[in-house]
């Protein structure tokens, strides 16, 4: 597999070949991104067609090594953002509930661990479309895409003390999210 740093060289120089190689590896983390904040399948596509759109037109400023996931996400979240802005300014006929039918199919050798990660995966869901927004996002970025706190506190341009302690309350507030759902959820663990 091709490094990224070698694909966005690649890229900068008119390499249509490495462009579709960058986007496929990070086509599916977007379009999971946009899902997550803006909550609806059709225009999450059409964010994570945004996102890359700006990628490109931006690829001079990426500054190189090894820190382009960040800067992906970054404007990821920014174009998550605006489209979630445009549309609470204009509100579709029916909203979608983040977390809603995002379900993908599963083809796992055993049906019923299937059905029960899907079960779970629903209520993290429900439990996430609970949270403060500050919150939510705290968890979608550090637990769901795996970002690092000083990415976090780069991105949101916040102390990393601060990251540190929202990271913590969105986790509790998550759990009393989860616990508020499902009573018997985390065994009664408090």
């Amino acid at each position: 597999m091709i490094e990224v740093r070698t694909l966005v060289e690649r890229c900068r120089r008119g390499d249509a070949l490495a462009w579709e190689a960058l986007v496929r590896r990070f086509q599916g983390r977007i379009y999971a991104l946009a899902c997550q904040y803006v909550g609806d399948r059709e225009l999450a596509r059409d964010v994570a067609q945004d996102v890359f759109v700006r990628v490109w037109q931006r690829l001079d400023t990426f500054g190189g090594g090894d820190a382009f996931a960040g800067w992906l996400i970054a404007i990821a979240r920014n174009v998550c953002i605006d489209a979630t802005r445009r549309r609470k300014a204009r509100p579709p006929a029916g909203d979608v509930v983040v977390g809603q039918d995002m379900e993908l199919t599963e083809s796992g050798p055993d049906p019923e661990v299937a059905s029960v990660a899907r079960s779970r995966e629903r209520l993290l869901y429900r439990a996430l479309d609970r949270l403060t927004g500050i919150n939510r996002e705290m968890i979608v970025l550090k637990e769901i895409h795996g970002m690092k706190l000083e990415e976090i506190s780069e991105l949101l341009a916040l102390p990393i003390g601060t990251v540190k302690s929202r990271s913590n309350r969105a986790r509790i507030e998550l759990a009393h999210a989860l616990r508020a759902i499902d009573p018997g959820f985390g065994g009664g663990v408090a």
